[in-house]
């Protein structure tokens, strides 16, 4: 029964008292119907205080609170949104305190039950449980009391956010609901909520831009907003890579990315180094080494350009990773050789990624012409980031790139990468970047330094041992290098083969027209002819003259039918040279086709390479352009220092060209170094003689230092070795005294441990004594309870099967008397029929007779004078009616009647009566009702006749 309040006081009144009862699902149903309520909707003070006590009733019983948070934000969004800020800061609190606690709870039961005897403190019921159930304490425990509270903060979480979402007002809140939510995620490694927290949001940004009229809609292009839309994108991204979700990761990526396409605005670019850090992670994760390196490209650009705290050391490793990602990247195409489908869906895949680290591919050109490994170490090389590395870096580099040493590589490369497997660190001047780890690439770099020295040594061998092979290669395992040979031939970097029979290797081409190979075609189809002839043998050629000699028609009719088939395979000849004219159509067609194809494809590589030429061109004209610059640079340098020196400047009022300002740089700088190479030897020499000099006055001095020191050294070891050997003395004296003072307690300490030993011995005794009758009495108890349970379990199994044992008895009864009862009843139905049988033929007998004696009074009237006849036939058939039936046999009585007119019943009749009767008490003669039954006996023939008519017709 609902009750209406007057006043929303009177609600909350009510509710205290039924929660100081104890009726806490009254108390909030109370409120819940007041918050729900149409009739309250303007916000009070006492509206706050009443969803305060809602907020706290929800919690205490884990309820949800979507409906009262939903009526109270239209109560209060446009009057009074800090209320509501209040209200669900309190919600998320409560909830989270609640679910600390649990943890907490959980945690102190877990430390509890961690014991020494775990069979003397845990009960019966638990140990049975945790066999049983498999699980340990702390599972059970977790279950029990921290899972329900965790579902109940998770439902808490998204309930605010679907509160909060897509509303201006409420979006600082919104974006600190998410940040928690994360949180709670990466505290206790909920991966499954946090892809469905990402979709949460996901769809909110969704709704966001397709409904565009809604009132209260965040506005994008506002900073503050759009900050903290990047800010809650941004803690997705890092909360996902620490969780290792790099799905969810690269769909972060991707929704930072959209997002600032949205905008068409750029974050700070303290966000986009998290942002092209992160990216370097995932690439690396998804094996996008060439990604991976245009990432980090971007991130030293960015770092380079705006991080003013940057060290030469953090920027040395930066460009290190840098360098060594761009040649972590395989030096082939993996691309060559796939379907159409898989290109055009690398192609997606390559435009999708190129456009999350800025780069916008032109879909008609293929991804690899514009992002390439050739292209990004160019790239690398012509923004000086070589001149920033390390020097293992660089001189890597160099060997793998440019250097032509196919029996040096190795020696020189494997040095140089265990240095580089212990560079890294975290960066003192980039806080948002992770901890940079050279040793990550030490395993690309190994496959590249494999492919590199297999790709110089095929230029030079073509056959070479696969032990010396393996000694030129030593840090990488023999069955990994065939790997990643098989790899490189197979996407057409190299042209070799294993031969494993000849323990070697063969640098060589395997095209179609190679030696080797049409030998071994030319051997195989040799090999299928003679197969085939010793299959299907040629059939021998009968003789003609066989044929002709036996008959001419036969040979006539064969004829005919060769003639006919001649024409067949005539007309069957055409069709074929037409059809195979029709192909040649199709084909020449088809190689027009391709020709023109082809010559499309030429023009479009023709001006392909005419870009790559041009481009080419203008890199190498900003190349000279920045070297000129850099000349003059150098030279201006030197003319300062020449006026500083008062020397005549070097190329004045002259024309001077590129090559000449080169020389006279490189001149300048050689002149100038080797000025500094002087001075620096004359410093060298006269700091040689200063310190000579001051050793050799030295060596004195400290020789008579040393004498000194050794004498009073000597002197102060006697002194101590005096002093302990007088302590020593004074400790054995006080020892002595001491052992005679407390020899005479000896007796007495003998006689108190034998004392305690005897009492704990008679202790222990007694209680071995009563834990082992304990022991007999339980296991006692236990054999007891176990034979009871045995008899008991016998006496219901021999229950059960004397029940069962009877059921089938009776069952078996009753399917007997069932047979039995259908076999009387057949007998009786046969026997039914027998007699209807019977008293049908009966019937048409007396039905004959009556006819007969209906015509005989006629006949007897007719024949007036026969009287002596009918006295021989009246005497004739007097006999036979005095005679009778003969016994046992059934006569109507009203044929009694006609044969013995004016006489009783017969003795016959009285018998058959007697006999009727008889039979009817019989259980077989039970056929007939009452109804039907006849009356047999004088002057029933009436009765009796439509008795049997009546029978006969049923």
């Amino acid at each position: 029964m609902t009750t209406a309040f007057a006043k929303p006081e009177n609600a909350l009144k009510r509710a205290e008292e039924l929660l100081n009862v104890g009726q806490k699902q009254e108390a909030w149903d109370t409120i819940h119907r007041l918050i729900t309520s149409r009739r309250y909707r303007a916000w009070t003070k006492t509206l706050e205080r009443i969803m305060f006590k809602y907020i706290e009733l929800c919690v205490e019983m884990r309820k949800g609170a979507k409906d009262g948070l939903n009526q109270y934000r239209i109560m209060c969004q446009q009057v009074n949104v800090s209320s509501l800020e209040e209200v669900i800061k309190h919600f998320m609190h409560l909830s989270t305190e609640r679910a600390e606690l649990a943890r907490s709870q959980a945690d102190a039961l877990e430390e509890a039950l961690d014991v020494d005897d775990l069979e003397a403190d845990r009960r019966p019921e638990d140990l049975m449980l945790s066999y049983v159930s498999g699980q340990k304490g702390k599972d059970r425990s977790d279950r029990e009391l921290v899972t329900p509270w965790f579902k109940f903060l998770w439902e808490t979480y998204r309930t605010v956010l679907e509160i909060l979402r897509n509303n201006s007002k409420l979006e600082a809140l919104y974006a600190m609901t998410a940040h928690r939510a994360f949180q709670f995620c990466r505290q206790y490694k909920r991966t499954t909520e946090f892809r469905r927290l990402c979709e949460i949001i996901r769809n909110h940004l969704v709704n966001l831009n397709k409904y565009r009229d809604q009132r209260d809609r965040p506005d994008l292009s506002a900073p503050e907003s759009l900050q903290l839309y990047l800010d809650t994108r941004f803690e997705q991204l890092k909360i996902a890579t620490e969780l290792e979700l790099w799905q969810e990761a690269f769909r972060s990526v991707e929704d930072i990315h959209g997002l600032m396409c949205m905008v068409k605005k750029q974050p700070k670019p303290s966000l986009l180094v998290v942002y092209y850090a992160k990216l370097t992670e995932i690439f690396w994760m998804s094996s996008s080494h060439l990604y991976h390196a245009y990432a980090w490209l971007k991130l030293f650009s960015f770092q380079k350009s705006f991080n003013k705290n940057l060290t030469q050391k953090d920027l040395q490793l930066i460009a290190s990773a840098v360098v060594l990602a761009a040649l972590s990247v395989p030096p082939y195409n993996r691309g060559h050789g796939t379907s159409h489908v898989e290109q055009e869906n690398g192609k997606e895949r390559n435009s999708r990624m190129a456009n999350l680290i800025g780069f916008i591919l032109d879909p008609k050109l293929e991804g690899r012409e514009v992002l390439s490994r050739s292209s990004l170490l160019s790239e690398v090389a012509s923004k000086g980031i070589l001149s920033c590395v390390m020097p293992e870096v660089k001189d890597l580099y160099y060997l793998l790139e440019l250097e032509f040493l196919p029996l040096d590589l190795a020696s020189k490369v494997q040095p140089l990468l265990s240095k580089i497997s212990k560079i890294g660190g975290k960066l003192s001047s980039a806080s948002s970047l992770p901890e940079v780890q050279l040793s990550q690439y030490v395993s690309a770099l190994e496959k590249l330094a494999a492919l590199r020295l297999l790709k110089q040594v095929s230029e030079v061998y073509q056959t070479m041992k696969i032990d010396s092979l393996c000694k030129m290669i030593p840090f990488v395992e023999f069955s990994f290098l065939e790997k990643i040979s098989m790899d490189a031939v197979k996407y057409n970097f190299l042209s070799m083969k294993i031969d494993h029979i000849k323990n070697a290797v063969i640098f060589s081409s395997m095209d179609i027209e190679a030696e080797g190979f049409r030998g071994q075609l030319m051997f195989l189809a040799e090999l299928l002819n003679k197969s085939r002839a010793m299959i299907h043998r040629p059939e021998e050629k009968a003789s003609k003259i066989g044929l002709v000699l036996p008959g001419l028609s036969e040979t006539v009719e064969k004829e005919h039918k060769r003639l006919l088939a001649r024409k067949s395979i005539i007309e069957k000849r055409k069709e074929e040279q037409e059809r195979l004219l029709l192909e040649m159509e199709r084909e020449e067609e088809t190689k027009r086709l391709k020709l023109q194809k082809l010559t499309e494809e030429a023009e479009q590589k023709r001006l392909a390479s005419e870009y790559e030429q041009r481009k080419n061109q203008r890199i190498l004209k900003e190349i000279e352009e920045r070297e000129l610059e850099e000349a003059q640079a150098l030279l201006q340098e030197a003319e300062k220092r020449s006026k500083k020196k008062g020397k005549k400047p070097v190329l004045e009022g002259e024309k001077v060209t590129k090559q000449t300002l080169m020389e006279l740089a490189l001149s300048e700088q050689l002149r100038e170094r080797l000025e500094m190479e002087k001075k620096l030897q004359k410093l060298v020499k006269t700091m040689d003689f200063l310190e000579r000099a001051k050793r050799e006055e030295a060596a004195l001095l400290i020789e008579s230092a040393f004498q000194h020191r050794l004498i009073e050294e000597k002197i102060l070891h006697e002194r101590e070795q005096r002093q302990e050997i007088e302590l020593s003395r004074e400790r054995h004296d006080g020892d002595l005294k001491e052992k005679k003072r407390l020899a005479r307690m000896f007796e007495h300490k003998h006689q108190f441990q034998d004392k305690v030993m005897n009492r704990r011995q008679t202790e222990y005794d007694r209680l071995k004594t009563e834990r082992a009758e304990r022991i007999n009495h339980i296991l006692q108890q236990r054999r007891q309870e176990m034979e009871i349970k045995r008899k008991m379990l016998f006496f219901l199994k021999s229950e059960e099967q004397r029940l069962k044992k009877l059921q089938e008895e009776e069952e078996a009864r009753k399917h007997e008397e069932a047979e039995r009862q259908k076999k009387e009843a057949a007998e009786h139905q046969a026997k039914l029929d027998r007699i209807a049988e019977k008293q049908r033929q009966r019937e048409q007998e007396i039905e004959e007779r009556l006819r007969k004696s209906s015509e005989g009074p006629a006949r007897h009237s007719d024949l007036n004078g026969g009287g002596s006849g009918s006295d021989s036939r009246t005497s004739a058939t007097a006999p036979a009616a005095s005679a009778g039936p003969p016994p046992g046999k059934y006569v109507p009585k009203f044929k009694q009647r006609l044969d013995n007119p004016g006489q009783g019943p017969t003795p016959d009749s009285m018998q058959w009566g007697n006999g009727r009767a008889d039979e009817r008490s019989q259980p077989s003669d039970r056929w007939r009702s009452d109804d039907r039954r006849p009356t047999y006996g004088f002057g029933g023939g009436s009765g009796s006749r439509s008795s049997w008519s009546s029978s006969s017709r049923r």
